[in-house]
């Protein structure tokens, strides 16, 4: 069983399921992770919102400085920041009423999961969607 207890069905659902998603911590730099992950979600169809407070664009796409300034709803929030920022960002993601927080790999952070959870949302850990969604065939 994964560190955050999801198993392949749930990545899975998640996968199948989300259809915006927006990065945070979104680098314009192309041999950054953020971006090359970003990129291939992009390719896959999923609609990426990029959250960097210092840009106004990535990936030709606007670029909103927090979570709360993005004018609608998205279904993931793929975290792209140390695990010490999780906290504030999954209060953000559930203010944000999103159903997903995906933490990136190496970042994890156990009472900021358990606070998502309690309000709801699925929380992956220590994982990178760019690795995990091409295995679930």
């Amino acid at each position: 069983m994964a560190i955050d207890g999801l198993s392949s069905d749930d990545i899975k659902r998640i996968r199948d399921q989300v259809k915006i998603i927006a990065v945070v911590g979104l680098s314009p730099k192309p041999h950054r992770a953020s971006h090359q992950v970003a990129l291939y979600l992009q390719q896959q169809g999923y609609q990426i919102i990029p959250v960097h407070p210092q840009h106004q664009t990535i990936l030709g796409l606007t670029c909103y400085p927090s979570l709360a300034s993005i004018p609608f709803d998205v279904d993931m929030v793929d975290c792209f920041r140390s695990s010490e920022a999780m906290p504030a960002l999954a209060d953000e993601v559930i203010a944000k009423g999103t159903k997903v927080m995906w933490m990136q790999l190496g970042i994890y952070h156990a009472d900021a999961a358990t606070k998502a959870r309690a309000a709801g949302i699925t929380v992956v850990m220590d994982r990178c969607p760019k690795i995990e969604f091409p295995l679930l065939g």
